[in-house]
């Protein structure tokens, strides 16, 4: 089954751009033990760690929400550590199309198989978008031989979401894990921003280190949007909550970083920001459903 949309955007009170698939229904998670665990204790999770596909259809219809919904796939750097898979993601997506809409996930250390991966993800499961981890996957995301995938990317119109800043998962653990924070610096997007004019992309989380890269990135590249995720807004960068409720309000994307942010958590704590009124309907909703083309 492709997924297609089915989504009641009138009837929705939110689309939540960022949300974890951790588990398939054999329980295999994307990452290990130690690493599940050290993201859990970051972010003080108030939900079960690794929901399934149908966990988040639940969480979310019953919330009248939308979310998209992805895992990573870093296998060459978790040393052959498989993915939950993105496949099954859009199989099971498909069968939660009103409140569900599935992005995938490939290797971007192995080009040529990811490549492939795209086209097909793309056409014979429907996805709208790829999900990266330039920190996680460890690879740096300007450099020109990951060109070919944002080049698919693109030929089929999918979004590319890509995680920025600080990261939770490898947190506290010696050597955080040898995963490289540098590798998502926002300002090594510009390059592929520039490149790929007809790529839409969205920079993931408030970027904490660079949040006044991203900012700077989003205003001046019609293709990049940030999402919010990831962080309780009352944490956000003083700069960030500015420029969202002016400047960025029809960059600014509402989403969570379920489970490690849960959305009434996330939506209390962004009530609180007294961010411009007018903004407000585009974050939850409307700056996603153009982005996503719904």
């Amino acid at each position: 089954m492709i997924y297609q949309p089915a989504i009641d955007t009138e009837t929705i009170t939110a689309i939540d751009v960022h949300t974890h698939v951790e588990a398939d229904a054999h329980q295999h998670t994307s990452l290990d033990q130690e690493l599940l665990d050290a993201s859990a204790g970051y972010f003080r999770a108030s939900v079960p760690r690794t929901p399934t596909v149908a966990d988040l259809a639940d969480y979310y219809r019953e919330r009248k929400m939308a979310a998209v919904i992805f895992t990573v796939d870093a296998t060459t750097a978790l040393g052959g550590h498989p993915p939950v898979s993105s496949e099954m993601i859009a199989e099971q997506a498909a069968e939660h199309n009103d409140v569900l809409i599935p992005f995938g996930s490939v290797d971007p250390r192995k080009p040529a198989d990811a490549v492939g991966r795209i086209h097909d993800l793309a056409t014979n499961y429907g996805v709208r978008g790829m999900k990266f981890h330039p920190s996680l996957q460890g690879f740096d995301p300007s450099a020109s031989a990951y060109y070919p995938i944002y080049e698919a990317c693109a030929e089929h119109e999918l979004v590319a979401l890509f995680h920025t800043g600080q990261t939770g998962i490898g947190a506290g653990l010696p050597g955080g894990r040898g995963i490289k924070l540098r590798y998502s610096d926002p300002m090594l997007l510009d390059d592929v921003a520039a490149d790929f004019p007809d790529l839409t992309m969205i920079l993931a989380h408030p970027s904490v280190p660079w949040a006044d890269a991203s900012i700077s990135i989003a205003t001046h590249k019609a293709n990049v949007f940030i999402d919010l995720s990831g962080w309780s807004p009352k944490y956000f960068p003083p700069q960030l909550t500015r420029a969202i409720g002016s400047m960025l309000k029809e960059k600014a994307l509402f989403g969570s970083d379920f489970p490690l942010i849960t959305p009434e958590r996330w939506i209390n704590d962004f009530e609180k920001l007294g961010v411009k009124e007018d903004a407000v309907p585009l974050i939850m909703k409307e700056n996603a459903m153009r982005v996503l083309s719904l």
